[in-house]
């Protein structure tokens, strides 16, 4: 269980830590842990902010000591301070950084604290301070919520809701299954109090009610929440597996995996699946294939571009991918996407030509791979098997290695059903046998742009779609298989008896 982080700062400064950093954005509850450890502590307490300057003890309104809103001169008024106390300072870091002065200033309160046996307590939303503030500030994590928090803040979040609608001669109805509530919980993980309460107040809004309707809207808000947040794109899956054509081997292994990622798994020795690897040529469906694990499992998907982690400055990709994965842990349960991750640790197994910045990468996501906790499932797609670092691919790593292959002719028909049903066309009048024999060797990708095509010609010269348009619009339309014949046959090759078909 994580430690309060109240209890945290009393650790670090009875362990004779002078500073601590708490980097967040959830200020309000950063304050409330650095004011019940200096009341735990019973040291007195002054505060900073650039718009109030210094105030002396824990009271909102307490009067400011003149002159302090500038960040050197409140600097050099706490040091002036003999005895012991706790110094709570907000957004101090980036004046430090930015003025040599104010950095002087800083490490010289943190001296004389450490003197004194004081404490600085710097609350800010950067993660990566100046160097020498990390040699001199222990870090304080504030945990998310658990379960029972998230509980707890959903419903004193409903009962102020339904305060402020009694007043207007309305409620709420929270006619909703233990189950259903359970699952909403589940979703909310990864959120802080602030957000959990925003969504739930978002959510009532809509209709004054929460029910298991909600849940999807609830996953929106979550993804928006955090979009923008790293380097990670949220994107969208379809609704069911219905729209899904294919697949059928790992819907299988989806739905026999599913049990496991309930709350009592764990009581039955079982653990929730961490992820698969999904081979296949371009364009052959590794995309749906990782959606359909996100719409099985019904979680959100974010998808990481590996190619998209590499920058000119060093330090700087690990520290993106450090980001996507903290990120993704953010957003739990999850699925996160590693798009062509072949791009990005291909150097990983051969000789260094990037200075050793692929390995040292690889490094870190295979210490991720094995060591997170969080409920984050890795489905990671690959069009260049050679190109893999072989520790990827040894047993452990992936809890499934599936082979994304061309759809079938059954599955073909289904891709035909889907897409032209999504189009308002009544399929019962389309001869699914003859299109699936016309499109053999088509992506689905390829048979839903033949049908939008067909369907584009058929309207501009207004006659109705038929198989005879569609199957002529296919055969004008050779397929990507048809160009890359070769890389196609030496990838099933190579996956025969090494990986299970997806479909």
């Amino acid at each position: 269980m994580d430690m309060d982080p109240a209890d945290q700062i009393v650790r670090f400064f009875n362990a004779g830590h002078p500073c601590v950093r708490i980097a967040t954005t959830e200020e309000h509850e950063a304050s409330q842990a650095a004011i019940a450890a200096a009341m735990t502590l019973e040291l007195p307490v002054f505060t900073w902010t650039a718009s109030q300057g210094v105030r002396p003890g824990i009271v909102a309104d307490s009067p400011s000591v003149a002159d302090t809103t500038n960040e050197g001169a409140a600097l050099v008024h706490l040091a002036t301070h003999e005895t012991p106390h706790v110094f709570v300072l907000y957004d101090m870091i980036p004046h430090a950084r930015s003025d040599p002065r104010v950095m002087r200033a800083l490490r010289e309160l943190i001296h004389k604290a450490e003197r004194l046996r004081s404490l600085v307590v710097l609350v800010d939303h950067e993660t990566e301070p100046p160097p020498i503030l990390k040699a001199h500030a222990a870090v304080v994590e504030l945990p998310l919520p658990d379960r029972e928090a998230i509980e707890s803040v959903i419903k004193s979040t409903l009962r102020t809701i339904h305060r402020d609608l009694k007043t207007k001669g309305l409620a709420i109805a929270a006619d909703i299954a233990r189950s259903d509530f359970n699952t909403i919980v589940r979703n909310l993980q990864g959120l802080t109090r602030r957000q959990i309460a925003r969504i739930v107040q978002d959510v009532v809004a809509d209709d004054r009610k929460i029910d298991a309707a909600d849940l999807n809207r609830i996953l929106t808000l979550k993804r928006n929440m955090l979009r923008g947040v790293g380097v990670l794109e949220a994107i969208e899956a379809p609704v069911n597996l219905d729209e899904i054509g294919g697949l059928t081997r790992l819907k299988s292994w989806l739905a026999s995996r599913e049990p496991t990622l309930r709350d009592d798994a764990h009581l039955h020795g079982l653990r929730p699946p961490r992820g698969v690897l999904l081979l296949g040529v371009q364009g052959a469906g590794k995309s749906l294939a990782a959606k359909a694990i996100a719409t099985a499992w019904n979680r959100p998907i974010l998808r990481l571009d590996a190619g998209a982690l590499f920058d000119k400055y060093v330090g700087e990709s690990e520290a993106k991918l450090r980001a996507a994965l903290r990120q993704a842990e953010m957003m739990a349960p999850v699925v996160l996407w590693i798009d062509e991750i072949e791009k990005a640790f291909a150097a990983a197994g051969s000789a260094s030509i990037d200075g050793g910045l692929s390995r040292r990468m690889f490094g870190s996501l295979l210490t991720w791979m094995q060591e997170h906790r969080s409920s984050v499932f890795l489905a990671a797609t690959a069009n260049d098997i050679e190109s893999l670092p072989p520790e990827l691919l040894r047993k452990g790593r992936f809890d499934e290695i599936f082979f994304v292959d061309l759809p079938g002719t059954d599955a073909r028909k289904d891709i035909f059903r889907i897409h032209l049903a999504k189009r308002n066309k009544d399929t019962s009048s389309f001869d699914m046998t003859a299109l699936a024999a016309a499109s053999e060797g088509f992506s689905g990708a390829e048979i839903e742009q033949a049908i939008v095509s067909a369907i584009t010609e058929s309207f501009a010269v207004n006659r109705a779609l038929t198989t005879e348009v569609l199957i002529h619009t296919i055969r004008n339309s050779p397929p990507l298989s048809v160009t890359m014949a070769e890389k196609m046959r030496n990838l099933r090759t190579w996956a025969e008896g090494r990986c299970v078909p997806a479909d």
